[in-house]
């Protein structure tokens, strides 16, 4: 580290070395280092997923442009699953409500990689690879608007995925089939659903779709397979229906059926089964199917048949199965931050108990929390028990103990470029304060969005690589500018995103 030039006191009156205070920030020649550091610790994270050539990959070998904190972690667009009865709020899909850079949308906003109709390969790389329930592949409809923000209603299934709980490996590969039905700009979406938390990964690819003879690529297979026959449901409870159907034949082959629920398409399934989830209680659902061969023939679909999902009991005595896999995410001097995989119930799991050292802490109706208001360097013992609206309480979880960060002594530590931080940890650059806002290595504080300034009374100059959040400051060209919203690489003088504070 570079020997300080200037001393001063620190806050037990003795002399210590240390830069001399600036009121503002030059740019710093590590900027370029910086972000080649976030760019190759970014993929060891312990967090999650991304699929090659995605938006959000595309952000990261900066092919996308002003994306934000995203191109330094594609794998985190993580947001509420069992998309779309669930998930991220219309417009939010494709940030996952968590970066909404992602989610800016023209005809013309994201570089796109050009597709051809049919069979595609589609590669996921996953720095944490988690205990899966499916992987879901959706593109826009025909008549999609490509200057709108992303809605449920722009997109339809083309496959699915089930992998019943299992844990994929770090690559994971499919084979899709994508419409030759339609060209142009389109958008790919991929939901990777998570098993062992209420959580998934969203990617989304903007695809130019390329499609000759009139959109089939087998244009000599004009034979559409047979519908399928003698559709049953085995079993029900009160929030899914089981169905099974006979295989439909086809001159070639049949590729995949269509499930249709009350006439509208929320599955693609490989073979003759399949379990439709997230229903409600004693409703009533009309199934049909459909099957498709490989040059996109579509059969005629099946007899109708509708399902009731079962009642909720007047009398429900039985607990929700334990939560599992409890594990910590994280922790700073003072919060420890913890995730677990959902339990089930006849009924449904109203909410989950958190307990600490024995002593019921928190109560949450998802699988994670933060637990704050800590002391540093103190071990802490968590167990998790689920509750459901009867009142049933689970088995607890497996037990953890975490120890929170040390507190470091004495004034705040100087930055270094090649240790950790997480979310919470604060440092000294250029004699400001800073805190982490999530997981770093290597990012230099003044020009990183992963760090927050602290020092009310510094104020940096303007920096066009950084991205800047609304009500934050700069100086440029000795005038003093606060943000109005979102930026980065706004000249402060030239756009109304900035105005001049007095």
């Amino acid at each position: 580290m570079i020997s300080k030039m200037f001393k001063r006191l620190n806050r037990n009156g003795e002399v210590r070395n240390h830069s001399w205070r600036k009121r503002t920030l030059q740019v710093a020649p590590l900027l370029v280092c910086g972000i080649i550091g976030s760019i190759i610790f970014a993929d060891q994270v312990s967090a999650h997923g991304y699929i090659h050539s995605s938006r959000a990959a595309l952000c990261k070998d900066l092919t996308n442009t002003k994306c934000g904190p995203v191109q330094y972690e594609p794998q985190s667009v993580e947001g509420l699953g069992s998309f779309p009865a669930k998930g991220p709020a219309d417009g939010q899909i494709a940030g996952a409500g968590v970066f909404p850079q992602l989610d800016e949308q023209t005809a013309s906003r994201w570089s796109k990689v050009t597709m051809n109709g049919g069979k595609n390969t589609i590669k996921w790389t996953l720095t944490a690879p988690h205990a899966t329930r499916e992987w879901k592949y959706y593109i826009t409809k025909k008549d999609w608007n490509p200057d709108k923000p992303l809605a449920r209603a722009d997109f339809e299934l083309i496959e699915t995925f089930n992998d019943g709980g299992a844990k994929p490996p770090t690559t994971v590969v499919h084979q899709i089939d994508v419409p030759t039905d339609r060209s142009g700009y389109h958008v790919i979406l991929g939901v990777w659903e998570i098993a062992d938390t209420v959580n998934a990964f969203y990617q989304v690819m903007d695809v130019n779709l390329i499609n000759d003879d009139n959109g089939n690529p087998n244009p000599g297979d004009t034979t559409a397979p047979t519908a399928p026959t003698a559709v049953t449901s085995p079993v029900q409870t009160t929030n899914t229906i089981e169905l099974r159907w006979n295989a439909a034949s086809d001159n070639v082959g049949v590729s995949h059926y269509d499930l249709y629920r009350n006439g509208v398409k929320v599955q693609t399934v490989i073979g003759t089964s399949v379990v439709d989830t997230g229903l409600e209680a004693n409703t009533s659902y009309t199934y049909t199917v459909k099957a498709v061969d490989a040059a996109g023939n579509v059969s005629k679909e099946s007899a109708a048949i509708t399902v009731t999902t079962k009642p909720i009991p007047a009398n429900d005595t039985t607990a929700p199965t334990a939560p599992t896999s409890l594990h910590t995410m994280g922790q700073t001097t003072s919060t420890i931050h913890l995730m677990w995989g959902e339990s089930t119930d006849n009924v449904g799991v109203k909410h989950y108990e958190i307990y600490r050292n024995g002593v019921k802490v928190q109560t949450v109706t998802g699988t994670m929390t933060t637990d704050s208001g800590l002391q540093p360097n103190t071990e802490y013992t968590y167990f998790v028990k689920a509750v459901d609206a009867a009142g049933n309480v689970s088995d607890a979880s497996n037990s953890i103990t975490v120890k929170t960060q040390e507190q470091p002594t004495g004034d705040l530590p100087e930055w270094e470029a090649t240790k950790v931080y997480t979310s919470g940890n604060r440092v000294l650059f250029q004699d400001a304060e800073y805190e982490a806002k999530w997981w770093t290595q290597g990012d230099q504080p003044d020009t990183s969005d992963a760090w927050k300034l602290l020092s009310s009374d510094i104020t940096p100059v303007w920096n066009a690589s950084k991205a800047y959040n609304g009500g934050d400051r700069v100086i440029y060209e000795g005038v003093t500018y606060q943000a109005k919203w979102w930026t980065q690489g706004n000249v402060p003088s030239k756009l109304d995103v900035w105005q001049v504070v007095q």
